[in-house]
């Protein structure tokens, strides 16, 4: 009987010995993880200089809670070197104390007189190289040299209504981009080119929309309706973690 249960004991003990391994094992490999790749983790922080993960969309619209955070976040790929006045209105909705400066991003036309609030200039810059980049390379076979846009900061309502919801635009959280200048001289916009460019083109302006929802709480495309027929509407709002609109 003894030998028994010494028998029972041995077996948990090893039983015990390999399950503290096993959690040893994940532990080691979690942390190997989070460092190499913390892009794929909700918890961590949020880093411009990592890839596009799967909750960064979530990270950069918490950033509307966290101006002082932003701003050191843009300082690490230089756009912080762009800071933009803040702009207070006689309406209280409307203003901003974040803007940054879209010169460093290359919009044109007149790129130092566009201003967005720092949640998106954070945005943009991780669209513009993850995303942009690599579809302009794989669809176009060259490079883009300039957005092209209809404007971030504007105070008003929904739609410009008289009443209602007010726009992201009232806060510089929101930025209209019409079109793309290319390498090669072609200038596309999405007016002309959603439905009426070459097939390449179209899927180039498709693939960066798709990408676009991975990091903005609203993307509406000529998809969404006639309002949208010739711009991408990339909105940021902090309160949208864990959701978010593509159209």
């Amino acid at each position: 009987m003894a030998s028994i249960k010494a028998g029972r004991t041995i077996r948990r003990l090893l039983l015990l010995g390999i399950i503290a391994a096993l959690g040893f094992y994940g532990w080691s490999e979690y942390q190997r993880m989070a460092r190499e790749h913390p892009e794929r983790f909700p918890w961590t922080e949020l880093s411009l200089a990592d890839p596009i993960g799967p909750f960064t969309g979530d990270k950069l619209a918490g950033l509307g809670n966290e101006p002082l955070r932003c701003l050191a976040l843009v300082d690490e790929v230089a756009l912080a070197n762009n800071f933009a006045p803040p702009v207070a209105n006689s309406e209280p909705a409307c203003g901003y104390a974040d803007g940054i400066s879209m010169a460093a991003l290359t919009i044109a036309p007149s790129p130092g007189d566009l201003v967005t609030a720092c949640p998106i200039a954070a945005a943009m810059h991780l669209w513009a190289r993850d995303v942009v980049a690599p579809a302009a390379a794989t669809h176009l076979g060259t490079e883009v040299t300039a957005f092209t846009h209809l404007g971030s900061y504007n105070c008003r309502r929904l739609y410009g209504r008289t009443s209602g919801n007010w726009s992201r635009h009232a806060t510089a959280d929101a930025l209209d981009i019409s079109g793309f200048v290319l390498a090669d001289g072609r200038r596309l916009t999405l007016l002309a080119d959603w439905d009426g460019g070459s097939e390449a083109e179209q899927a180039f302006l498709r693939e960066v929309r798709n990408g676009a929802c991975e990091l903005f709480s609203s993307t509406l495309s000529p998809d969404y309706n006639a309002a949208h027929a010739d711009h991408f509407h990339l909105a940021m709002r902090e309160e949208a973690v864990g959701w978010s609109a593509c159209r």
